[in-house]
């Protein structure tokens, strides 16, 4: 069976490891030629070392989930290319994952990530925008670097990624000025939309650059770049629900942090359009509030699972698979490629459970 929501066979973690032993090497090389300041933060971000420069043992292949390189990889061995062809663009990606977290957790005010402090809290504001753009550029250059008759497009795969990711983040933004209620409140249909470019698009540049630095046709990359934003929205649905669900060992953040900061995620949006006496009070809860403590936090918790709000976003994120599915369904692909890519599928539903 092919479907990209059903498939279990195969270890995830097993596609995982060997991609990022791929991966790895080629992205070391890329912040190994910085200055030695920069190169520390860079270095940090990734998590191949304490805020001290002193490298963590644990940490040889970097740390999060490697959803963006597995992509990468898996869609270049699909149209029939071997994953080696595919590693600048898992670099580019992990680079351009790297900047928009370095700089989101300014604009958030977060001081933790991955249960550690974020790179702004390590070295300041000023360091940690520097380091920002220093990914991001590296990410461009990255890009430009590949084989000479695919750089053109795989800059324009880039531009048009960075130019949603930054639509995504303003949208985000400005959801966090709109009332919980009434005409002007963010319905669940706007939040996709900003979740497609915010998460999805970087997962379609990863697919889509994988597909073409393997010799793809313009048809194999735009379905691959279409089915990664469609398993990017997934992700962020997935994360939405850990936000609320998660323990923050496996999260990597303090329970509660979404809610405690009032964030217009897609469970909280779905349980308020369900309506009823639990939305009504969630709204009520959320208005006016600048931030939750400890005890509303929990009341909020119980609000909007009551609501149904995580389970509803979590048919959502089944329906962006499904979508993720049909975009591929055309497609003669490499059966084992086409396997893993439906673990890897599985594992952004299942990860939350």
């Amino acid at each position: 069976m092919n479907s990209l929501s059903t498939v279990q066979d195969g270890s995830i973690g097993e596609v995982i490891d060997r991609c990022r032993r791929l991966v790895h090497p080629a992205l070391r090389a890329v912040a190994d030629q910085l200055h030695p300041q920069t190169g520390l933060m860079v270095r940090y971000s990734f998590g191949w070392c304490g805020a001290d420069g002193i490298p963590h043992p644990d940490a040889r292949e970097g740390t999060g989930k490697g959803v963006r390189q597995v992509l990468a990889i898996l869609s270049a061995e699909a149209v029939g290319g071997c994953g080696r062809d595919a590693v600048p663009a898992a670099v580019a990606a992990e680079l351009v994952h790297a900047f928009s977290l370095v700089h989101d957790d300014i604009m958030d005010d977060d001081e933790q990530r991955r249960h550690r402090p974020t790179v702004w809290k390590a070295y300041g504001i000023g360091p940690a925008v520097l380091a920002g753009d220093v990914l991001l550029t590296l990410a461009v250059e990255t890009a430009a670097l590949s084989p000479t008759d695919r750089s053109p497009q795989a800059l324009r795969l880039l531009c048009g990624c960075l130019r949603a990711l930054m639509h995504g983040q303003a949208e985000d933004m400005m959801f966090e000025e709109r009332p919980w209620r009434g005409p002007g409140a963010v319905t669940a249909a706007e939040y996709r939309t900003m979740a497609m470019n915010k998460t999805g698009a970087l997962l379609g540049f990863s697919a889509g650059l994988g597909a073409l630095l393997a010799g793809g046709t313009p048809q194999h990359v735009k379905a691959f770049d279409a089915a990664g934003r469609e398993m990017g929205l997934a992700f962020q649905i997935m994360d939405d629900v850990l936000g609320i669900r998660g323990e923050p060992v496996r999260t990597g953040k303090p329970v509660g942090s979404d809610l405690r900061r009032r964030k217009k995620s897609l469970p909280v949006l779905k349980a308020l359009e369900r309506g009823g006496s639990s939305a009504r009070r969630l709204a009520d809860l959320f208005a006016g509030q600048e931030s939750l403590d400890d005890a509303q936090v929990a009341q909020a918790t119980e609000l909007i699972e009551s609501a149904g709000g995580p389970a509803l976003a979590l048919g959502e994120g089944h329906a962006a698979l499904a979508r993720a599915e049909e975009a591929l369904a055309p497609f003669s692909l490499r059966p084992r490629a086409r396997r893993e890519l439906a673990a890897l599928a599985h594992y952004l539903i299942e990860r939350v459970r």
